[in-house]
């Protein structure tokens, strides 16, 4: 009978550092604001350019909701604050 040599195999050490899942901020439809507002604040929060911010204003208008951000979650909190400031109805969210 004959021995097999096993080969060492390396085992990856974890950190903690590890990044941790995206988070999400989530623009809702309130029908509170003019088309017009809802575009100026998204210009604001994302710096997207005017035809991108109807684009996502169109969207929560016709499904209710829009992820406007996906990141970390302190930029998230961010953006969120900046959409909320006006009265918008905004929800921050571990994806």
């Amino acid at each position: 009978m004959t021995e097999r040599a096993v080969p060492e195999t390396e085992v990856e050490e974890t950190t903690g550092a590890e990044v941790a899942p995206p988070w999400m901020t989530i623009l809702h439809n309130c029908d509170c604001h003019t088309f017009e507002q809802v575009v100026k604040q998204l210009q604001k929060a994302i710096a997207c350019s005017e035809a991108e911010g109807w684009d996502i204003a169109w969207q929560v208008h016709n499904t209710g909701k829009a992820v406007v951000k996906i990141a970390a979650e302190a930029e998230c909190v961010r953006v969120g604050n900046i959409l909320a400031s006006i009265g918008l109805v905004v929800t921050v969210v571990q994806s």
